[in-house]
């Protein structure tokens, strides 16, 4: 501005204060034409009710296969830890299971994990927003090791601990938008991305040393809690565990206000570089069995003998999260699919929820 302005400084800024205002609105508006012109994926009627039919705790392979691969599913951002180690064969075993491809995949560059040296907390924050405007489901994040410390930031990013707006931003791009807001697909309405929450998120073996030798300071006090921008949370220690400085789940995770949050302690023999290593658990019929059936505080059945069950319990715990949360997710867009055809004089509705493009 001050290349081509040649006005007094008052006047420069009150210009380019209306330039921000006017792109802010422009944006908004934008999203709101867009919402009203396009709606989300239609579900249809049959389907909703089999969805709605689901207990979202106790989800079978057969309802997976039968159910919830037709309907519509949240994004899965996985955040990998160090360079050296990608959570992209932990989108492989999900995607083995049965959880749809394309909603794992990275939009910028089609992987199946997202890097925590080059996705900032506000950035994530940011495309969540926009990931709940466009398909009327929040998405589910799950970080290892560093990616954990990024899950966990970004929860408090969405709480308002380090700032009072919150950019939205193009996944497509990784660019900011000019607005803080968004239309809301379970209203309509215009809401800040500031206050929104995360259904499930989940962070694996991460510590407190790395966040101190790497002068990650703001995170140090905020590791272990976890405000009421998730709704459920779950927090995987390694028993043993000196790359994250962790011992036996010495350091437990505590919710700030009315998140639900659950402590699960791996044994030992885990390896921290190693955890993302899952795919054979869905390969092999007997691994694949025993993680279907599994449910947090149940009884657990005897594991499987004469097989490679390394990593099974948190691949597991988090496969059991992440279908119920799809459930749920389904199951919201079901009600309101349903409740349009009802309100229809018709007795149809070309589709559910609306979104922007």
């Amino acid at each position: 501005m001050r290349a081509i302005c040649s006005a007094p400084a008052a006047s420069c800024r009150a210009f380019v204060g209306l330039h921000t205002s006017v792109a802010r609105v422009a944006a908004v508006a934008a999203a709101l034409c867009a919402a009203c012109a396009l709606a989300a994926p239609a579900l249809d009627p049959t389907i909703a009710a089999r969805v709605l039919a689901l207990d979202p705790e106790r989800i079978s392979e057969a309802d997976v296969r039968d159910v919830l691969a037709h309907a519509p599913a949240p994004r899965v951002i996985l955040i990998s830890g160090l360079a050296l180690v990608s959570m992209e064969p932990f989108g492989e075993f999900l995607i083995a299971m049965g959880y749809p491809e394309a909603r794992i995949r990275n939009p910028r560059d089609g992987t199946l994990a997202y890097s925590s040296n080059a996705t900032t907390s506000a950035a994530l924050a940011g495309m969540l927003a926009w990931h709940y405007e466009h398909d009327a489901m929040m998405p589910l994040v799950i970080g290892h090791s560093q990616g954990g410390m990024i899950a966990i930031r970004t929860l408090h990013e969405l709480a308002g601990a380090f700032g009072t707006t919150i950019a939205v931003v193009d996944p497509a791009t990784g660019e900011a938008q000019p607005r803080t807001t968004i239309v809301d697909p379970a209203t309509g309405a215009e809401r800040p991305v500031l206050g929104l929450a995360v259904p499930y998120a989940s962070a694996i073996a991460t510590g407190k040393l790395m966040r101190l030798l790497l002068g990650q300071w703001s995170m140090l006090g905020r590791l272990r809690r976890i405000p009421d921008s998730a709704v459920e949370f779950t927090g995987f220690s390694i028993a043993f565990d000196p790359l994250a400085f962790e011992f036996g789940g010495s350091d437990p995770y505590v919710a700030t206000g009315t998140a639900i949050v659950r402590n699960v302690v791996l044994p030992a023999s885990t390896s921290h570089l190693g955890v993302p290593q899952t795919k054979h658990l869905a390969a092999d019929p007997a691994t694949r069995a025993w993680i279907n059936v599994y449910a947090p505080g149940a009884k657990p059945t005897p594991l499987p003998s004469g097989v490679d069950t390394t990593n099974i319990d948190h691949a597991a715990d988090i496969w059991w999260s992440v279908k119920k949360h799809w459930c749920l997710a389904a199951q919201a867009l079901a009600q309101r699919a349903l409740a349009a055809v009802a309100a229809s004089p018709t007795g149809t509705a070309a589709g559910s929820v609306a979104r922007p493009p």
